[in-house]
């Protein structure tokens, strides 16, 4: 006879919620696969005893997380189709995630470290001279003496994003552009609070240089120190008032 421990509350799912477990299944064993088209909506509905509305819901849900794609109209472009391309959902729920204070400031300072020593350190060995001249077109546009805050940051943004798309590695360079999308306001709130972020933003654009310099040279090792080093120094700047902010 099983112990007490061994028995589990039953769970009561909603149908939609059932709807949503039976098409994420076949996507993980395979059955469904990018690109794929899901079945007409009242077929789709028919297969799985559901009402429509439910199985809108939960395709409604599906699209809200970047899952699949509702195209409307009928024929072979039509309907619900999964997706071969992340989409912005991880990118929403992310920063609703960070938003809520769900991680850290050490959550982030360390997830941002890990990923950007990396970045750095595969850019150094495959970066291209195209993506050398994008970076340096990047901060050519932070040298702007009028630049504003919200620009800035948008250009900073793109600097690091754009080292790690010249990773090739597709999954950092889209993780990269999530976590930087996602605290782009507090980033933003970060600048704002310093007596003269004019001053600061010489700093990052001193900073960025070196950078890109260790990754034009080859130099794994020296990007790795300097992309590490420009995250914890700001982050301790920040720190000054009880102001824990990345940039």
């Amino acid at each position: 006879m099983p112990s007490p421990e061994e028995w589990q509350p039953v769970q009561r799912l909603r149908t939609y919620e059932q709807v949503m477990a039976q098409i994420e299944e076949r996507i993980l064993d395979g059955r469904l696969k990018a690109g794929d088209h899901l079945p007409s909506e009242r077929d789709l509905a028919v297969l799985l005893g559901v009402s429509r509305p439910s199985l809108r819901e939960s395709l409604r849900v599906l699209e809200a997380l970047g899952v699949v794609d509702i195209r409307r109209g009928g024929g072979a472009d039509g309907g619900a189709v999964l997706l071969a391309k992340a989409g912005p959902g991880f990118v929403n729920l992310l920063k609703l995630q960070i938003a809520l204070g769900h991680f850290s400031q050490t959550d982030l300072l360390e997830t941002r470290i890990a990923l950007e020593s990396w970045s750095c350190s595969e850019a150094a060995s495959r970066s291209t001279e195209v993506d050398i001249k994008d970076l340096a077109s990047i901060l050519d546009q932070m040298d702007d003496p009028q630049i504003e805050t919200y620009e800035f940051n948008r250009l900073d943004t793109a600097f690091h994003v754009r080292i790690a798309e010249s990773t090739e590695n597709m999954l950092t360079s889209h993780l990269m552009q999530s976590l930087r999308i996602a605290i782009n306001r507090q980033m933003i709130e970060a600048y704002a609070r310093l007596s003269d972020w004019r001053a600061t933003a010489r700093e990052v654009r001193q900073e960025h240089r070196a950078i890109l310099d260790a990754i034009s040279n080859r130099d794994s090792a020296e990007a790795v120190r300097l992309v590490t080093s420009h995250i914890h120094s700001f982050y301790q700047l920040g720190n000054v008032g009880g102001l824990v902010q990345p940039v």
